[in-house]
């Protein structure tokens, strides 16, 4: 049954095929929709251990899934998108 949050679980996120992610090979920011869109350009810049080079691929990827869901993006390189100030979790 799909939950109100969109959160994916595990098994859920198993079925996404790879290419489905901003960043494929860490398997991280899926973009299934405009939701997951939006999760991922908020949480572009808390993603770890990836290099400039993995950060540049996702955000073309991002981008093309932005356009495909119509989500704007003002954004014009990844740089820009660990500029935002974002909330912190609470639960931290």
């Amino acid at each position: 049954m799909p939950t109100k949050s969109h959160t994916l679980s595990a098994d859920d996120r198993k079925h996404i095929d790879s290419s489905n992610f901003a960043f494929p090979d860490q398997r991280k920011e899926p973009l299934e929709n405009a939701s997951h869109v939006r999760n991922a350009i908020a949480r572009f810049d808390q993603v770890k251990d990836v290099s400039d080079e993995d950060r540049e691929k996702a955000f073309h990827r991002i981008k093309a899934a932005a356009k495909k869901f119509g989500v704007e993006m003002k954004e014009t390189h990844w740089h820009q998108l660990g500029s935002h100030a974002h909330t912190k979790n609470s639960s931290n």
